[in-house]
This record gives structure tokens, C-alpha cells and sequence, in this order.
């Protein structure tokens, strides 16, 4: 156990120093996450900036990363505030309430005691006994008041929670699931299929070229590009085959009760959809010219765990990448078997 954490240290270190990082916490928890593996698709964004001569430096990698955490983050520090102060308000008010009725009832029960034990003063204490009682009656309406808004208070912020929670695990522009949510699946499909002796299989896909894309045709051309793959993708899509947008450029879809070749040919027919289409640039009218994605698929009982599957299918989609693009590669066997042909131009 303390070689392994001194070998984890020393390739933290290495990367860090070999990059000429910045020590920041930010640096280091990025560093962190790929030495142990949980960093599949930046590992290879950073492999491809290496082998275009680029420096991996501090703000990139900041740039890089922040989508995945920042925004979800910031989402659910405002609702962690307002579901404290809702819960707050709640408490304050029933606590008012509890008191007023408890007030009351101790004032009550005191006048009854006086008139249980008096001679002669009884319709004088009667009659204080009903002015205690019309009051309590008052103060408990006005409670009863306040509890229901606060009622409805707590329900608005149970609706408002299950909105923010569904926004948390949907990406914005996509309206796919997003990373974190996919993730959290993931875990949840491995343990039934596990237990249902069912295969399951993972796919990673990445847009060709989409850099080109955003260079030439700009960002919301880009963003446009974006929503058409995940449409084509989401063709497939069903009860057991479920699709997220990873992030930037890159889907990751689950295949439950496939096995990998059956999941690269389902893969593979949306791959070949979207080459049919021929897009163009509202804002210009300039083509796009052939737009397509290369994808790797894994089978993920094939692997220690189900994080160690995502990194062999996001090897094969590297592999479909260095070997033309436009083509679906399986993990098992990333020098033989791949489906599609090589893109033309």
C-alpha cells in the first residue's frame, strides 16, 4: 500500500513537474485524477496536443476541465443555500407555532384549575376563560396561517430541487444526459446486468475535425453540429441503449444486453446516417461538408471495473482516429476488427 501511494505520488509529481505546471489545487486534482486512471478523454486531448508540438500548460488544462465541474457546482451550491434557508424558515415557523399552542393551552388549563376550585367567582373566571380562548383561537388561526405558506413554500422548493437536479444531470445545449449523470448510470446498469447475467457493452464517439468546424464556421455553427450528432445518435437510443454527451465533442453510450459487436453495428448505422447528410451554415449558407464521428467500443465485464472499460473503449476510439477516422473501432481487438470505411477527402 505505501509503494503504491509513493508510485502515485512520484507520477503526480512527474507530470507536474515534466509540464512545467503551476502547484495549485486545481493542478493537482487534475493531475491526480489521470494518474489513477479516471481521466480517459483528457488523457488523450493531451496526447493530441502533444503530438501537434502545443505545451500543456496550467490555463489550458483549466479551460479544458472546467465544464464538466464548475457550472454543476455552482448550481448545487445555490440549491444546498436556498434548501437550508427554506428548511430554516420552516423550522422557525412551526417552532412559533408550537410555542403560541403550547402558551395557550398551559393558560387554559390554569383558568379551568381556578374555576374547578373557586366558590363564587365563577362567571367572573368564565368570562376570562372566553377571552383566553377567543385569543387562542386568533393566535392559533394565524399560526395555522403561517404553517400553511409555509407549507406551500416547502413544496415550491421540493419542485424547484427536483427541476435543479434534473438540470444538473442534463446537458444545456444537447438535452442529453451529461457526464456526471452518465457516470452515476453507468455504476447502477453494471450492478443489474452483473446480477441479471446480462452483457453490457460501452461506446466513446468523437465529432472528426470538429476544431476545424469551430475554426472556420464559428462556435454556433459549431453548437449546431453538436445537436445533429446527438440527434442521429439518439435514433438508437431506447430503454437499454442510453447516450450522454461526455463533453465537448465526445458521446458516450451504454449498450445493455449487447455484445460489442452488436453495439459497433448499431453505432456504426448512425455513423453512416450522419455521412449521408450534407449540412450547411445558416448564418452563410457555406456546406459543411461531410460531417462524421469515429467511435471504440468496449465490453465492460471484460475489465476489472466499469471506469477500466470506459478507458479501453476510449483507446479503440484514439485507434479509429489513427487509423483514418470515420470508423468504429472494438476495444478487443483494435488492430483487426473495425467497421465503416476510411473518410474520403
Amino acid at each position: 500500500m505505501l509503494e503504491a501511494r509513493q508510485q502515485l505520488l512520484s507520477e503526480i509529481a512527474e507530470f507536474v513537474l515534466a509540464n512545467d505546471l503551476e502547484v495549485t489545487s486545481g493542478t493537482l486534482t487534475i493531475a491526480l485524477r489521470l494518474c489513477c486512471g479516471e481521466e480517459p478523454s483528457l488523457e488523450r486531448r493531451i496526447a493530441r496536443r502533444r503530438s501537434e508540438g502545443m505545451p500543456i500548460t496550467s490555463d489550458w488544462l483549466q479551460e479544458i476541465t472546467s465544464d464538466y465541474s464548475h457550472g454543476e457546482e455552482e448550481m448545487l451550491n445555490k440549491l444546498v443555500e436556498r434548501l437550508e434557508t427554506g428548511i430554516n424558515d420552516f423550522s422557525r415557523t412551526t417552532e412559533t407555532a408550537r410555542s403560541a399552542t403550547n402558551d395557550y393551552n398551559e393558560a387554559l388549563e390554569r383558568h379551568v384549575d381556578d374555576i374547578k376550585s373557586s366558590d363564587g367567582d365563577g362567571p367572573k373566571l368564565l368570562s376570562e376563560l372566553a377571552g383566553y380562548a377567543q385569543a387562542m383561537l386568533e393566535r392559533s388561526r394565524k399560526a395555522e396561517a403561517e404553517l400553511r405558506h409555509a407549507e406551500e413554500e416547502a413544496e415550491g422548493l421540493r419542485r424547484n430541487l427536483e427541476r435543479a437536479r434534473r438540470d444538473a444531470e442534463f446537458d444545456f445545449l444537447t438535452g442529453l444526459r451529461n457526464r456526471r449523470s452518465f457516470e452515476v448510470m453507468l455504476e447502477e446498469e453494471y450492478r443489474s446486468a452483473r446480477a441479471n447475467g446480462e452483457a453490457l457493452s460501452v461506446a466513446f464517439c468523437d465529432i472528426d475535425r470538429f476544431k476545424v468546424i469551430n475554426d472556420t464556421h464559428g462556435h454556433a455553427a459549431g453548437d449546431r453540429v453538436l445537436c445533429v450528432v446527438a440527434e442521429t445518435l439518439a435514433k438508437i437510443s431506447d430503454d437499454k441503449c442510453h447516450i450522454a454527451r461526455h463533453g465537448g465533442e465526445e458521446f458516450v453510450m451504454l449498450f445493455r444486453g449487447s455484445s460489442t459487436v452488436e453495439a459497433a453495428e448499431a453505432l456504426d448505422g448512425a455513423r453512416r446516417a450522419l455521412g449521408a447528410r450534407r449540412l450547411m451554415n445558416r448564418r452563410t449558407g457555406a456546406p459543411f461538408g461531410k460531417v462524421t464521428f469515429s467511435g471504440g467500443v468496449a465490453n465492460v465485464f471484460a475489465y476489472d471495473s466499469p471506469r477500466a472499460a470506459l478507458s479501453a473503449a476510449d483507446q479503440a476510439l484514439y485507434m479509429a482516429k489513427e487509423n483514418g477516422r470515420d470508423r468504429i473501432m472494438l476495444a478487443e481487438d483494435c488492430d483487426s476488427v473495425e467497421t465503416g470505411v476510411e473518410e474520403s477527402g
